[in-house]
């Protein structure tokens, strides 16, 4: 006997799969909540059904989220989860990208609450969003360089002449 929330899985991932084929790549169930990976190139669609589509009905943005894993070739990632009010139903949506071509569409059209989660996105990680209203910095001063939530991003400032190396063993 299915529960609902198993029964509402399984119609999402059949829907998916039906819509979009090898464009999903994975799927996984952790932390009670269904991880759908995404190919970059269907992101947008993907989204955009489960937004549209009225038996699914995700039509709340509950988190946008970047990624980085500097030993993958797709080094760059997007989590973004989704919420069905309808359905009480949640998803995670995952896609990813190379450190060379860090773009992806923005959500800004169907959530307008995506322009402040992918401001700080850009400027933590350097994903660029396409078509978003106003990509500017939002947390951290304009001039900063660098993206600092970035696995390769040193974690002092190199530049810093007054610090004493050896009192920290240096």
């Amino acid at each position: 006997m299915f529960t609902v929330k198993e029964a509402l899985d399984t119609l999402t991932l059949q829907q998916l799969s039906h819509e979009f084929g090898d464009s999903i790549l994975a799927h996984e169930f952790s932390y009670d909540m269904m991880s759908i990976t995404v190919e970059k190139e269907a992101f947008l669609a993907v989204i955009r059904h489960l937004y549209e589509d009225h038996n699914l009905a995700f039509r709340f943005l509950t988190t946008l989220c970047g990624m980085h894993y500097p030993d993958k070739e797709k080094a760059l990632g997007l989590v973004v989860h989704l919420h069905s009010f309808t359905n009480n139903h949640r998803i995670r949506i995952k896609v990813f990208t190379t450190d060379a071509d860090p773009h992806f569409p923005s959500l800004t059209s169907l959530f307008p609450t995506a322009n402040w989660m992918e401001r700080e996105t850009w400027d933590f990680f350097g994903i660029v969003f396409d078509g978003h209203p106003g990509l500017t910095r939002i947390l951290n001063i304009d001039d900063f360089e660098g993206f600092p939530l970035r696995k390769d991003f040193p974690l002092e400032d190199q530049t810093r002449e007054d610090k004493d190396d050896t009192m920290f063993g240096r």
